[in-house]
């Protein structure tokens, strides 16, 4: 007869009690996932996360209180976690999951990882690091109502990285700056106005009208002469646009319009010169300037439904933005001269000037206005989290683990979780783990890659970042060239090759045809990267990948809106999966569905409701 504790097998409940276990991540779905824990019955865990609390997290990360604010997430996480189980032994890490003191062999120490991350860069690092210690990795993730657990083992699955991911989108400065066509062009240019009036100044975020643009065709000298001929075409000589503003002492109405011949607007004058490249308009709509005065107390019914997602008039917008611009003008001056403010999603007054600029901006180029809460969502490249999608992706990734610590690695599954029932009428959809890609370019067994590039034009400090860093992933790249000589073009070591950053490939003899061998000691992953000299490359085109998959489509969903990359609040990270079976539902759907959604987490809410009676009693 089998022995039970509890709900689980003695021989389980006994491996949950010694075996140590790290959770990465202690946000939406990491406290889910470490309350879950230790009411299963895990007590030796290590938790570890850089980022701490704010008052935006408390709606959904109910380890954290008001009083938490400010606070480590992992520590306080693991303060809370341990009132369920003062018998738990939690050890908690404020510190990024990337920093090399967690090297192999801090990995090595634990049966199972499982990762409760919101960034592509961390994921692909825990992915390698799992990878070269041959530890099971449980890979997470949410986005609104859509949800995605998968295991990943070393040899026996895909890893994280063996499918491509979709790359962050980017758009055009011309476009961003001249042309909109959609609502999120003019969110990133009202994110750039942020940081061009109170954060740190870009060149490459400029908001004022490009005079370059390649569509426009005709001579900025001339459209320059022409803007100044009158004053409907708008009398205007360009200056910074921080400047400017301290010029106008940060006046919203003054931002707003014209108020001297040297100056600029955001929302009439820089329109009025748009206008005048009159070859832009032939097949778009010509955009509309706005002036305040015409504006000014318009009447305009009432939004309906919450605050947040109300679409309010052009006028509500124009309040919204002159009172934004008064708050963090005052931040501004109480953090004293030369001080910038730093652009957050969930800093009130910075959301709503993102949200009443951008909304203007859509005015004027004949779209649809948005809610605040939409451009939320669009302009901290998030899904906006909830909570019980987090819950049952937390509950599904315990059920993943039992399976593994079980000894049934084979049995795990990748489980999506769709907003709406499927053809099956199943929110849970299990499917059967991919194999390993023979052509991943990280766990394959010679991992190996082409990148198109032009040798004369790439520096390598560009190789190093922009390759190696950003786009394979690596934390410090040491890069030997396969010459004969063994000549080390970048080293990892502080001072050893800095002097080769502003040199050219082609300065080394890098030609097409050149191979480089590339090793991250701290990952215990080595690259051999073949470099294919061409000048063929786009306009603003670095480099290619040769023979990349296109991005891959994610499993059927009943509304193609809804499908994006599946992520922890970040619409900018991967999907944690990489299974391209979504769309075979196996006979145990069903119950997995019973288990994961009704008896797992009820089992763990009426436990959890239980002992926070007895605490509170405790305290009276």
């Amino acid at each position: 007869m089998v022995q039970l504790v509890g709900s689980l097998r003695k021989e389980l409940a006994d491996s949950l009690s010694t075996c140590k276990v790290l959770v990465v991540g202690a946000g939406g779905i990491g406290c889910e996932l470490l309350k879950n824990l230790v009411l299963t019955g895990f007590k030796n865990i290590e938790v570890i996360d850089l980022d701490t609390i704010d008052v935006s997290n408390l709606n959904r990360q109910f380890l954290f209180q008001k009083k938490h604010v400010g606070k480590s997430k992992a520590q306080v996480a693991k303060e809370s976690a341990l009132q369920f189980c003062p018998t738990a032994n939690i050890t908690a890490y404020h510190d990024s999951i990337m920093n090399p003191d967690y090297n192999v062999e801090f990995f090595r120490k634990f049966m199972l990882v499982m990762n409760a991350l919101d960034n592509r860069a961390a994921r692909n690092h825990v992915n390698r690091m799992c990878l070269a210690a041959d530890i099971p990795l449980i890979e997470s993730g949410t986005a609104g109502y859509l949800g995605q657990v998968t295991v990943i083992k070393k040899g026996l699955t895909e890893c994280y990285e063996c499918q491509p991911k979709p790359t962050q989108k980017t758009f055009p400065g011309c476009t961003i700056r001249n042309t909109p066509s959609e609502p999120i062009h003019c969110i990133v240019w009202a994110k750039y106005l942020f940081n061009q009036l109170f954060g740190e100044e870009d060149a490459d975020q400029e908001v004022s009208p490009d005079t370059a643009d390649p569509e426009a065709a005709w001579k900025p000298e001339e459209a320059a002469a022409r803007a100044t001929a009158s004053e409907k075409d708008g009398d205007i000589k360009r200056v910074s646009t921080k400047d400017w503003a301290r010029s106008t002492g940060y006046d919203p109405v003054k931002l707003f319009n014209k108020t001297h011949l040297t100056q600029t607007s955001l929302f009439k004058d820089d329109i009025m010169y748009l206008l005048t490249m009159d070859k832009l308009w032939k097949k778009r709509k010509a955009p509309t300037p706005l002036d305040w005065q015409q504006l000014e107390n318009r009447e305009e019914s009432p939004g309906s439904g919450l605050k947040d997602q109300q679409v309010l008039g052009v006028w509500g917008y124009c309040q919204l933005f002159q009172h934004s611009v008064e708050t963090l003008r005052t931040q501004l001056q109480e953090k004293g001269d030369g001080a910038e403010l730093v652009w957050d999603k969930d800093d009130p007054p910075a959301m709503d000037f993102v949200t009443a600029a951008a909304n203007l901006r859509m005015h004027i180029f004949s779209m649809n206005m948005k809610s605040r809460f939409d451009v939320k969502s669009m302009a901290g490249n998030i899904i906006p989290a909830i909570a019980t999608t987090n819950a049952v992706i937390a509950g599904l990734i315990v059920l993943e683990g039992l399976k593994i610590l079980s000894g049934e690695v084979e049995s795990c599954r990748t489980i999506f979780l769709n907003k709406c029932p499927n053809l099956r009428k199943k929110l849970l959809v299990p499917c059967v783990l991919d194999p390993p890609s023979a052509n991943c370019y990280v766990c394959a067994s010679k991992p190996e890659v082409t990148v198109k590039l032009n040798v004369h034009k790439t520096m390598v400090l560009s190789l190093q970042d922009r390759i190696l860093k950003e786009r394979f992933g690596m934390v410090a790249p040491d890069v030997q060239i396969e010459d004969g000589k063994g000549t080390i073009l970048i080293s990892s070591e502080e001072g050893e090759t800095e002097a080769n950053n502003s040199k050219f490939l082609a300065d080394f003899g890098i030609r097409n045809g050149s191979r480089l061998q590339v090793d991250d000691f701290l990952q215990d992953y080595t690259l051999l990267v073949n470099v294919l000299h061409t000048e063929e490359l786009e306009r603003d085109v670095e480099f290619e990948v040769v023979g990349e998959a296109p991005d891959k489509a994610p499993p059927p969903q009943s509304n193609q809106e809804d499908v994006n990359s599946i992520t922890n609040g970040n619409k900018d990270s991967a999907q944690p999966s990489t299974s391209s079976k979504g769309q075979h539902v196996e006979k145990e759907s069903c119950f997995l569905s019973f288990v994961s959604v009704v008896a797992f987490p009820l089992i763990l809410k009426l436990r959890e409701y239980n002992l926070r009676i007895k605490i509170y009693l405790m305290a009276l």
